[in-house]
């Protein structure tokens, strides 16, 4: 048999799950983090409930993941996610699942292993949302979700400085309303609304324009050019205020 037909054969099987993300449709990568609470509080023994150096490792993979070949127009993470916002019209390999799926998770597991200098994998899925407003609902979804978990965090952590253990600290969690999860904290000292922004609401990541001043290089006069870079949000917006930052990338 000719290479090419025994190419054009076997391209066939590795060809065979080649769905596409339809034109029109938004594209929302959600990337998470695997064997994370090993990784981060047994192994490298960062801070509990939240570490800023943890936190600034994320964000330099999300950026780093804004700039590798994707338009991608807004990056959020909280924890170990992070969720990526494309561009109605990014083609990027003719939007091919298998594609965007393995892409991403190896540009973030690389990304982010070197930056800890240890190994950090991570998986990828992604959403197609065929309406603006999903793509608004998802964001406040995983913003809501972000302060649900700071508040469990912050208690179950509190928990166990009491000298629970960590199904102890879990089983009295699951007992407790919202509102006293927040006296727990507060008769240990912590306002919940006083925690950091970016613990209760993750952080985003977007593009913005700046004019930058240079010299034109043949009349060395100084001239004004307007510039792109990437904006680190660490005070994200809440509930319907929330919804309206979101729909200004849309």
């Amino acid at each position: 048999m000719k290479f090419s037909e025994l190419d054009k054969k076997m391209r066939m099987f590795e060809m065979a799950d080649d769905t596409c993300v339809l034109p029109e449709i938004y594209i929302v990568a959600r990337i998470d983090g695997r064997g994370f609470t090993h990784l981060t509080k047994e192994v490298h023994q960062f801070e509990a409930p939240y570490d800023a150096r943890f936190r600034d490792l994320m964000i330099e993979t999300v950026k780093s993941l804004m700039q590798c070949g994707f338009k991608v127009i807004f990056g959020y993470t909280q924890s170990d996610e992070i969720s990526l916002l494309f561009d109605l019209s990014d083609n990027g390999f003719k939007r091919k699942l298998r594609k965007l799926n393995s892409i991403l998770a190896g540009e973030t597991s690389a990304k982010f292993s070197l930056l800890l200098g240890d190994k950090g994998v991570f998986d990828c899925r992604i959403c197609q949302l065929p309406n603006s407003q999903l793509v608004i609902d998802y964001f406040r979804w995983r913003n809501e979700d972000a302060n649900r978990n700071a508040l469990n965090s912050y208690c179950y952590w509190n928990l166990r400085k009491e000298g629970k253990s960590p199904q102890e600290a879990s089983n009295r969690l699951i007992r407790l309303t919202v509102a006293e999860k927040n006296e727990l904290l507060y008769r240990k000292g912590i306002n919940f609304n006083d925690v950091p922004a970016w613990q209760k609401r993750g952080t985003g990541v977007y593009w913005e324009t700046y004019q930058k001043q240079t010299l034109n290089p043949i009349t060395q006069i100084p001239v004004s050019t307007t510039r792109n870079r990437l904006k680190v949000d660490l005070n994200l917006p809440m509930k319907e205020d929330y919804n309206l930052f979101i729909k200004q990338f849309l």
